[in-house]
Protein backbone atom coordinates (compact mmCIF):
# COMPACT_ATOMS: atom_id res chain seq x y z
CA UNK A 1 0.00 0.00 0.00
CA UNK A 2 3.06 2.29 0.29
CA UNK A 3 3.77 2.68 -3.25
CA UNK A 4 0.30 4.00 -3.86
CA UNK A 5 0.81 7.92 -5.13
CA UNK A 6 -2.17 10.01 -4.44
CA UNK A 7 -2.96 13.95 -5.33
CA UNK A 8 -5.30 14.14 -2.58
CA UNK A 9 -3.73 17.30 -1.10
CA UNK A 10 -4.07 18.55 -4.48
CA UNK A 11 -7.18 21.21 -4.81
CA UNK A 12 -7.50 21.89 -8.33
CA UNK A 13 -11.20 23.57 -7.83
CA UNK A 14 -9.23 26.70 -6.34
CA UNK A 15 -7.74 27.50 -10.01
CA UNK A 16 -9.87 28.28 -13.03
CA UNK A 17 -10.61 25.30 -14.86
CA UNK A 18 -7.74 24.00 -17.09
CA UNK A 19 -10.13 23.53 -20.43
CA UNK A 20 -13.16 25.62 -22.07
CA UNK A 21 -16.79 24.33 -22.94
CA UNK A 22 -16.40 23.71 -26.13
CA UNK A 23 -12.56 23.29 -25.94
CA UNK A 24 -11.22 20.71 -28.63
CA UNK A 25 -8.70 17.92 -26.42
CA UNK A 26 -6.66 14.76 -26.87
CA UNK A 27 -6.95 11.71 -24.45
CA UNK A 28 -3.55 11.53 -22.92
CA UNK A 29 -4.32 7.85 -21.75
CA UNK A 30 -6.77 4.68 -22.31
CA UNK A 31 -9.85 4.69 -20.27
CA UNK A 32 -12.01 1.58 -19.10
CA UNK A 33 -15.17 1.17 -17.65
CA UNK A 34 -14.69 1.51 -13.84
CA UNK A 35 -18.17 0.36 -13.79
CA UNK A 36 -20.47 3.69 -13.91
CA UNK A 37 -20.74 3.72 -17.66
CA UNK A 38 -24.03 2.15 -17.99
CA UNK A 39 -24.22 -0.21 -20.61
CA UNK A 40 -20.65 -1.12 -21.18
CA UNK A 41 -18.93 -4.23 -18.86
CA UNK A 42 -16.58 -3.18 -16.44
CA UNK A 43 -13.12 -3.08 -17.90
CA UNK A 44 -14.28 -2.42 -21.73
CA UNK A 45 -12.50 0.12 -23.79
CA UNK A 46 -14.08 3.65 -23.66
CA UNK A 47 -11.48 5.92 -25.03
CA UNK A 48 -8.26 4.98 -26.60
CA UNK A 49 -5.03 7.31 -26.24
CA UNK A 50 -4.90 9.89 -28.97
CA UNK A 51 -8.60 9.82 -29.11
CA UNK A 52 -10.22 13.35 -29.96
CA UNK A 53 -13.31 14.78 -28.32
CA UNK A 54 -14.99 17.89 -27.09
CA UNK A 55 -15.39 19.12 -23.62
CA UNK A 56 -19.20 19.81 -22.96
CA UNK A 57 -19.48 20.19 -19.27
CA UNK A 58 -17.48 20.99 -16.51
CA UNK A 59 -18.39 19.12 -12.91
CA UNK A 60 -16.67 19.35 -9.47
CA UNK A 61 -15.75 15.46 -7.46
CA UNK A 62 -15.09 15.92 -3.80
CA UNK A 63 -14.92 19.60 -4.13
CA UNK A 64 -10.94 19.16 -5.01
CA UNK A 65 -11.05 18.46 -8.63
CA UNK A 66 -12.71 19.48 -12.00
CA UNK A 67 -14.31 16.53 -14.18
CA UNK A 68 -14.71 17.39 -17.92
CA UNK A 69 -17.46 15.58 -19.58
CA UNK A 70 -15.64 15.22 -22.68
CA UNK A 71 -18.04 13.89 -26.18
CA UNK A 72 -15.48 11.92 -27.88
CA UNK A 73 -17.96 12.03 -31.06
CA UNK A 74 -15.79 8.59 -33.20
CA UNK A 75 -17.07 5.77 -30.72
CA UNK A 76 -19.68 8.41 -29.21
CA UNK A 77 -18.70 7.49 -25.59
CA UNK A 78 -19.18 10.70 -23.18
CA UNK A 79 -16.82 10.45 -20.64
CA UNK A 80 -15.53 12.62 -17.50
CA UNK A 81 -12.08 12.50 -17.00
CA UNK A 82 -9.27 14.68 -14.83
CA UNK A 83 -6.94 17.57 -16.87
CA UNK A 84 -4.35 15.11 -16.22
CA UNK A 85 -5.67 12.76 -18.83
CA UNK A 86 -6.60 15.38 -21.33
CA UNK A 87 -4.52 17.96 -23.62
CA UNK A 88 -6.02 20.90 -25.31
CA UNK A 89 -5.64 21.05 -29.24
CA UNK A 90 -7.20 24.66 -29.33
CA UNK A 91 -4.69 26.44 -26.95
CA UNK A 92 -1.48 24.74 -27.08
CA UNK A 93 1.40 27.27 -26.32
CA UNK A 94 3.22 29.46 -28.71
CA UNK A 95 6.27 27.47 -28.07
CA UNK A 96 4.98 24.12 -28.45
CA UNK A 97 3.37 25.69 -31.66
CA UNK A 98 6.67 26.74 -32.92
CA UNK A 99 8.53 23.50 -32.54
CA UNK A 100 5.34 21.84 -34.08
CA UNK A 101 6.41 24.00 -37.50
CA UNK A 102 4.19 23.11 -40.45
CA UNK A 103 2.42 20.24 -38.47
CA UNK A 104 0.93 23.19 -36.47
CA UNK A 105 -1.83 23.72 -39.54
CA UNK A 106 -2.51 19.98 -39.79
CA UNK A 107 -3.32 19.60 -35.57
CA UNK A 108 -5.44 22.45 -36.59
CA UNK A 109 -7.54 20.40 -38.26
CA UNK A 110 -7.95 17.36 -36.25
CA UNK A 111 -11.02 16.45 -34.96
CA UNK A 112 -12.48 19.67 -36.22
CA UNK A 113 -14.03 18.35 -39.57
CA UNK A 114 -12.22 20.46 -41.80
CA UNK A 115 -10.17 18.86 -44.61
CA UNK A 116 -5.92 18.96 -43.50
CA UNK A 117 -4.96 21.57 -45.71
CA UNK A 118 -1.65 20.20 -46.17
CA UNK A 119 -2.60 16.96 -47.09
CA UNK A 120 -3.06 16.19 -50.55
CA UNK A 121 -5.40 12.84 -51.63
Amino acid sequence: MADIVRDDDVIEVSEPPRFAFGERVIARSVVRNDGTYNGKDIGELLVNKGDIGYVVSINTYLQQFYIYAVDFIESGHRVGMRAKELCTLDNLPDEVLAQLGEKATALAALGSGKPDQGATP
